[in-house]
């Protein structure tokens, strides 16, 4: 055991070792940086965002290949560039917000072919600046503002009669402010306001007369302000604040009586559940909260006061260990924590204090290695790490301190490759990472 386990620490530590692990994918602009973002599967293909130093940022696809990474559109001509942004796949048609320079910033679709690629619906006289575009089985809901009625919900199947205002829920020009939207089975629960209510939960199917308040968790025009919604099973899970309790974790089955306080986990203030995360199949939310004596630590719940509790005191005393970047890998939750000893390192937990512990102290010492951007890959976590010696780079775990190691040394040396928008497609991760020979551009990396 004890050679194994040298074998492969020497392994992560040998350059010429993983070099061939991550590779760059296209150089896209020459002579600057092209900036990749926004990555996302249709098919056999991704769509992303990119600036190749002729048409400005424009939308891309490619199939992992340098020969198959092109430009799909020059949707705005020139340098100036469209600027694709909130790219969202629904049953196979990709939906995202640009502007062609004469309508503004509007929702356009593509089918991955410049004569497929087109505006969906112009609906305003400048931009309609649509947003937060959520799939809901073969529907696109987002947000969008125009002059007759503000900032409200809309919906779309691609087509310019298919899209249409949800329900004007402030009447006329004013608006709801429709956020947080969040796809629970054929229902899209999200945030909303108005004179009455404040800002509360509401829930819709689509229509008018389905799109309606859940509950007013706080009586009067302030709102609860709920955020943080994520879905477990049939319940939505979220923070918010009734007004008596603080801001605690609460959940929601879709009705005014099943939208319930889970636990008044700090009975002196509030606990400001944050991160919240569903792990694997069953029934638990993790989450982070600070219970007002032990600072923000990891929680869990399966919607029932007895069983919402701390996980572990990771950082004992009153200061936390602020965890964050939870993510669900293969049937274990890793998250980003500061035990007070090793700075913010890799941890991972099975929802048990003696199961929670520290992966590897990347950065040895009290320094951390600011481990971001925590991505599943087919069940590997690859993540974002500055060990101190080779910057911030792409890194690997599965969740053993033998099997997290460097992945490539991209920019040689203490300088970082600073990768960024970490994102699985269909098992190999993509991402945008910095060279000097080549600027920040598209790479791929795999186990």
């Amino acid at each position: 055991m004890a050679g194994a386990v040298a074998s492969a620490l020497a392994l992560a530590a040998a350059p010429s070792a993983i070099a061939s692990s991550a590779s760059l994918v296209a150089n896209i602009n020459p002579v600057s940086n092209s900036d990749p973002s926004g990555f996302t599967k249709v098919g056999d293909l991704f769509y992303f965002s990119a600036d190749d130093g002729t048409h400005g940022r424009e939308l891309w696809r490619s199939d992992g290949t340098a020969a198959g990474t092109r430009l799909v559109r020059d949707i705005n001509p020139g340098g100036d560039g469209s600027a694709p942004s909130y790219l969202t796949n629904v049953h196979g048609t990709l939906f995202f917000r640009a502007t062609n320079g004469t309508s503004g910033y509007e929702l356009w679709r593509s089918n991955g072919t410049a004569a497929g690629t087109r505006m969906v619906r112009n609906q305003h006289n400048g931009s309609s600046y649509p947003r937060d575009l959520t799939k809901v089985r073969r529907t696109l809901f987002f947000t969008a503002q125009n002059d007759r009625h503000g900032r409200e919900l809309w919906r779309s199947d691609g087509t310019n009669r298919g899209t249409r205002l949800v329900r004007d829920i402030v009447p006329g020009s004013g608006s709801s402010f429709p956020s947080d939207l969040t796809s629970v089975h054929d229902t899209l629960y999200f945030v909303a306001e108005n004179a009455r209510h404040g800002r509360e939960l509401w829930r819709t199917g689509g229509r008018p007369a389905g799109t309606k308040l859940v509950r007013d968790i706080r009586r009067g025009k302030t709102g609860s302000r709920p955020e943080g919604l994520t879905r477990v099973r049939r319940y939505l899970y979220f923070a918010a604040n009734d007004g008596s309790h603080g801001d605690e974790l609460w959940r929601s089955d879709g009705t005014a009586s099943g939208t319930t306080l889970v636990r008044d986990i700090n009975p002196a203030g509030s606990s400001h559940p944050r991160n919240l995360t569903h792990r694997g199949q069953g029934p638990v939310v993790y989450f982070t909260a600070d219970d007002g004596t032990r600072g923000e630590e990891l929680w869990r719940s399966d919607g029932s006061r007895s069983h919402t509790r701390l996980v572990r005191d990771i950082r004992p005393g009153g200061s936390g260990s602020r965890p964050q970047q939870l993510r669900q890998v293969g049937g274990t939750l890793f998250l980003a924590a500061d035990d007070g000893s090793h700075g913010e390192e890799l941890w991972r937990s099975d929802g048990t204090a003696a199961g929670t512990r520290l992966v590897r102290d990347i950065a040895p010492g009290g320094t951390g290695s600011d481990p971001q951007q925590l991505t599943d890959v087919a069940g590997t976590l690859f993540l974002a790490a500055d060990d101190g010696t080779h910057g911030d780079e792409p890194w690997l775990s599965d969740g053993t301190g033998a099997g997290t190691r460097l992945v490539r040394d991209i920019q040689p040396g203490s300088a970082s490759s600073l990768p960024g928008a970490l994102t699985d497609i269909a098992g190999t991760l993509y991402f945008s990472a910095f060279e000097p020979a080549h600027g920040t551009e598209l790479w791929k990396a795999v186990r």
